[in-house]
């Protein structure tokens, strides 16, 4: 079992930065690919980003350039830099853990969510 623990959104302007985190507990993170997704109301989740244990990354066009992923095995916590926020980039962010070994943004492949944290983007 792994427990995650979303915190850092928040709500700002239209070009702001936020940095998302994500503390796991229970069992290793570091064993398990870990990603973000987003959801807007009214729409399907979708994946943002992922990294795999060998710190292989995977991004949404939509993030690549503006967003970064990246872990801290020594605490268990994963982390998602966003800068350039977008109007668009509004929605709930859930950290997410899964038993590939490769990073991939396609839900079903994720066993474990946290609760999420809500970042709000105005223009």
């Amino acid at each position: 079992q792994v427990q995650l623990v979303e915190s850092g959104g928040g709500s700002v302007q239209a070009g702001g930065s936020l940095r998302l985190s994500c503390v796991a507990s229970g069992s290793a993170h570091k064993r398990y690919q870990m990603g973000w997704f987003r959801q807007a109301p009214g729409r399907e989740r979708e994946g943002v980003a992922a990294i795999a244990t060998d710190g292989d990354t995977a991004y949404a066009d939509s993030v690549k350039g503006r967003f970064t992923i990246s872990q801290d095995n020594t605490d268990n916590t994963l982390y998602l830099q966003m800068n350039t926020l977008k109007p668009e980039d509004t929605g709930m962010y859930y950290c997410a853990a899964g038993v590939n070994w490769y990073p991939t943004l396609i839900a079903n492949d994720y066993t474990y969510w946290g609760q999420g944290t809500q970042v709000t983007v105005s223009s």
